[in-house]
């Protein structure tokens, strides 16, 4: 295991904000993880456990502790039957995974093509987009424990899956390291078509085969139109994705709600919870497409995408963020939330 000191972290993000690495590593095997832990704890180092980078803020300070950036590599189908069992090791792209499980005609994650990241923060934020999460698909996460060192398995359940979240986002989130997520594929499946906007685009274009080929290019399609697939010429790519998470409220808070927004739109979602578009409140709140804060600002293709025009920072960052919390929250009495998680500072 190799220690560098001061590495700039800004370019291993998508956003492309952040300070530098007080310490980094770089680690390929599980022995090299817990060496990068023992030394974190003998050095009295904070430790932050970096991935592809797609989904979080680091201050303008940067990390003062050590950065771990995992890149444990490897795909093993365990089984294939009526299903795919695939274990896809954490530092694997994810999106090469989509791509090949279109290609091995595996559905269940057709609808996830085009996020940009690594397969290990999947099952930390329950990735989700166009009608499909992750956790719909997800069977078995080996983690391990940072206090032990030992190696663990746990089940979907286990897991605790909610909407953007997990039992690593949330009340256990320094407790574990991902190292490879295990998937439950359908061979031969049909492709997964439930989201509205996807469902118009491939009957505005007369798609009659919705294979799951057809499925994952529409997908990439509409998130390109959105600014949402990573492209260098494309300054509306340089952000974090989706910055902020549809709220979810209560059906007394909505019945509330609805005498301000009568015409918001609005999803149910669990134990009888309403869910809204937190772009819609956006943008009803004055924030338009294209907004400018300084050298950050909206994307001109998406509301909810905060991106970085050139020289942005994070304290430019959080600023727009607090001015659109502020403003939606005035109007409507809903807070939103950000999705990508800040290292470095509190928020």
């Amino acid at each position: 295991m190799r220690i560098q000191e001061n590495v700039p972290l800004a370019p291993l993000t998508t956003i492309g904000i952040g300070g530098p690495a007080r310490y980094f590593t770089r680690v390929s095997s599980v022995d090299e993880v817990r060496e990068a832990i023992d030394w974190a704890k003998r050095n009295s180092q904070p430790l932050f456990v970096m991935a592809g980078g797609s989904n979080l803020l680091i201050a303008d300070e940067g990390f003062r502790g050590l950065v771990l950036q995992i890149d444990l590599r490897g795909i093993v189908v365990e089984s294939e039957d009526e299903f795919a069992t695939v274990r896809i090791a954490a530092a694997e792209e994810w999106d090469a995974f989509v791509t090949m499980a279109v290609e091995k005609s595996w559905a269940g994650i057709e609808c996830l093509s085009g996020i940009p990241g690594s397969v290990g923060a999947t099952p930390i934020q329950n990735v989700g987009a166009y009608g499909q999460e992750v956790s719909e698909t997800v069977i078995g996460v080996e983690v391990l424990e940072r206090t032990t060192g030992l190696v663990r398995t746990l089940t979907n359940d286990q897991c605790r899956f909610g909407y953007r979240s997990s039992l690593f986002k949330t009340e256990q989130r320094d407790r574990y390291i991902v190292l490879s997520v295990t998937f439950r594929l359908k061979i031969g499946g049909d492709a997964s078509v439930r989201y509205p906007e996807l469902k118009r685009y491939l009957e505005d274009r007369t798609e009659s085969d919705l294979d799951l080929r057809s499925v994952r290019n529409a997908v990439i399609a509409v998130r390109k139109r959105k600014g949402m697939v990573i492209d260098p010429s494309d300054p509306d790519t340089r952000s974090d994705g989706s910055f902020f998470m549809n709220p979810i409220i209560t059906r007394p808070d909505f019945e509330m709600f609805k005498m301000k927004a009568p015409e918001a739109p609005n999803f149910p979602a669990a134990d009888g919870t309403v869910k809204l578009s937190a772009a819609w409140l956006i943008e009803r709140a004055g924030f338009n497409k294209g907004f400018v804060h300084g050298n950050v600002g909206l994307s001109s293709k998406h509301t909810l995408a905060l991106i970085n025009r050139g020289g942005g920072t994070a304290r430019e960052v959080v600023e727009l963020v607090r001015m659109i919390q502020q403003r939606v929250r005035e109007m409507f009495g809903v807070d939103i939330h950000p999705e990508p998680n800040f290292i470095g500072f509190d928020y």
